[in-house]
């Protein structure tokens, strides 16, 4: 199974609002982040975890010639705001898989009413089929996937494990039943959005405490902010199994 990090970045990061953070004009291409969002590839087949407003701009530059679907975690617009440029993939494939559940469902269709109309239908809006999640495991194309619950601030939010590698974004909190979840995992990826503390992410040393909770073989961090610094600077600062992620990366779990 391979991932390859589509974006790494949040949308505190944009130049407009860092302008006293030097972070934003490194000429280091693991600086140069985009939302985050990942590709989970198996086989033949895609899956993405979230499409942010940067998910055209992802497709192209990784050459992404077909998904099999994507799964959401949450309905901010940072995970979201891409989704009417699924359509090259609809035109191609008909309708595009989608795996969520009802509060990020609701808030698609208020926002996207056009793409989930049924009368009167645009001829060029993109087609889904969607997939209701109820934090039940299920298996797309032989693995299985189960639904992991975070809280970002007091807002769930949902992750995934697909076999022994596990995606966590926008997280502030875990419950036990949860972690349960990610008991002998082998590859983890979680937020670590910068290096003071924040009310809905976890800061480095949170997402370092959960990484040594875990113990898993190795853990990426991703969802980070220009405020927590240069790339080649904090990664020689973690332990030998911790990475920082970059846009691009690609990793085998």
């Amino acid at each position: 199974m391979k991932i390859t990090f589509l974006g790494t970045g949040t949308s505190q990061g944009i130049p407009m609002i860092a302008n006293n953070h030097p972070v934003c004009l490194s000429t280091n291409l693991k600086d140069k982040r985009l939302r985050s969002s990942i590709m989970v590839s198996w086989g033949d087949n895609n899956y993405i975890i979230d499409c942010g407003p940067d998910f055209r701009m992802q497709m192209l530059r990784e050459n992404v010639q077909n998904i099999n679907g994507i799964l959401f975690t949450h309905e901010h617009s940072d995970h979201t705001a891409g989704f009417d440029d699924v359509r090259p993939f609809s035109y191609k494939m008909g309708e595009v898989p989608i795996y969520l559940d009802q509060r990020t469902l609701i808030s698609l269709k208020k926002r996207f009413e056009y793409v989930f109309n049924t009368e009167n239908r645009y001829p060029g809006a993109p087609k889904v089929a969607i997939n209701r999640m109820d934090g039940s495991s299920f298996e797309l194309d032989g693995v299985v996937v189960t639904p992991i619950e975070v809280l970002h601030g007091k807002l769930p939010v949902t992750c995934y494990r697909f076999n022994d590698f596990a995606y966590l974004t926008d997280l502030k909190t875990i419950s036990e039943k949860e972690k349960q979840k990610l008991k002998g995992i082998k590859t983890l990826v979680v937020s670590a959005l910068r290096i003071d503390e924040h009310p809905t992410h976890f800061n480095l040393k949170e997402a370092l405490d959960f990484v040594t909770e875990i113990n898993p073989e190795k853990a990426y961090f991703s969802h980070i902010s220009h405020k927590l610094g240069f790339h080649d600077v904090i990664e020689k600062t973690l332990p030998e199994n911790v990475f920082l992620a970059y846009d691009g990366l690609k990793i085998e779990v």
